[in-house]
């Protein structure tokens, strides 16, 4: 059944009327799975997996001075980014504290307007999509930018899998076909797919190959549904939210509210990559500087644990070398259905974080052997980093 107290993508008729458990995830009604997260984990590492990802914020940020405004606020360098490109980023703020990360996000430059000016995109966590568009509202410049939050008007569709490149494309005329196969990751293009004006880019959240497709929200279950019939006869599926997570767990992606939270240490987690601070400044970058020089109290490992048996957030990492003395805390956690084995992630003590080092998980009222191992725990055949 449907709750009208939570909001609903463009989609979630249709999965509600073909079986989808939906929950609330983030105030909207969502699909956890249809019938099985492990077969639909797996239809995703071996064919396709669609996910309805239309609860995710897009944001549309327009104008002559939208570049470097989004320079001034990001810790990702956006400056010099092209038409086309996307870039990982966390949006950081300095107000009441001296930073906060209010969220991880995709930044991109789309097609430039017909003068030259840059039209650029932000994705961003619908669990943070309101506190965001509010703290980005507030540092507006008088004129020159505009802000307007698409979420509603639009769908969105991940497509992920070894057969997702070659379902999408099939779908679109030939000259999009191609620039879709040709794109690299983290880039973009428009196409028209299953007769549809659509945004397509070379992103997703699975550990997989895949595209993300963002359609406008009327035209929703018509490409959802033609790129559903198009990979099921490879193998491919409608997937829940519970696949998207164990998929990204294997994968070693951090989850905002996870391993990525207000007060976290981006260097310590493994996402350094996400802040430029040298000739830079934008909101919390003197902390951020200050974390870069520091020793982090914590570090983010991968837990590669003994048995079936999952560890959950927020259960307490020990040391057995040192009595079961608390080191860390997991994360994430999760039985892995692509290596057949629990895997976890925590946040522990240095001391402790090198790969080989035996640990123990508290579960309940038992000690759960574990060992630290690199992350990411599964990589896609032919990836090598």
């Amino acid at each position: 059944m449907t709750h009208p107290a939570l909001l609903e993508t463009p989609l979630a008729p249709w999965h509600v009327a073909h079986g989808g458990r939906m929950v609330d995830f983030a105030g909207w009604n969502m699909p956890v799975q249809y019938a099985s997260i492990v077969d639909e984990h797996l239809a995703t590492r071996s064919a396709a997996g669609l996910f309805d990802v239309s609860h995710m914020g897009r944001l549309s940020v327009t104008g002559p001075g939208a570049l470097d405004w989004l320079e001034s606020l990001l810790t990702r360098r956006v400056a010099g980014i092209r038409p086309g490109q996307f870039r990982y980023t966390l949006v950081t703020a300095d107000a009441p504290q001296p930073l906060a990360i209010l969220d991880d996000a995709l930044v991109s430059r789309d097609d430039d307007a017909p003068d030259g000016t840059p039209r650029m995109g932000l994705v961003v966590n619908a669990s943070n999509r309101a506190r965001v568009v509010e703290w980005l509202r507030s540092r507006l410049p008088g004129a020159g930018v505009a802000l307007v939050d698409r979420t509603a008007e639009t769908a969105m569709i991940a497509v992920q899998g070894p057969a997702a490149i070659d379902v999408v494309a099939g779908l679109c005329p030939p000259d999009d076909g191609a620039r879709i196969r040709a794109l690299g990751n983290y880039r973009g293009t428009g196409a028209v797919v299953a007769g549809v004006g659509a945004a397509v880019s070379r992103t997703g959240y699975t550990g997989e190959d895949g595209v993300e497709v963002t359609v406008p929200a009327a035209d929703a279950v018509a490409v959802w549904e033609a790129i559903l019939a198009a990979a099921a006869p490879r193998g491919g599926r409608a997937c829940g939210l519970g696949a998207r997570d164990t998929l990204r767990l294997e994968a070693g992606m951090p989850l905002y509210g996870h391993e990525l939270r207000a007060d976290s240490d981006p260097f310590a987690i493994g996402l350094g990559l996400a802040v430029h601070l040298e000739g830079r400044a934008f909101p919390g970058s003197p902390m951020l500087a200050a974390m870069a020089a520091g020793t982090p109290a914590r570090v983010r490992v991968g837990l590669d644990l003994a048995s079936r048996r999952s560890a959950r957030e927020g259960h307490a990492v020990l040391d057995p070398s040192a009595g079961g003395r608390e080191v860390g805390v997991v994360t994430s956690g999760s039985f892995a259905p692509t290596l057949g084995r629990a895997v976890a992630m925590a946040l522990v003590e240095p001391g402790v974080a090198a790969e080989g080092t035996p640990l123990e998980i508290a579960i309940r009222d038992a000690r759960q052997t574990a060992r630290v191992v690199p992350l990411p725990f599964y990589r896609r055949p032919g990836r090598t980093s």
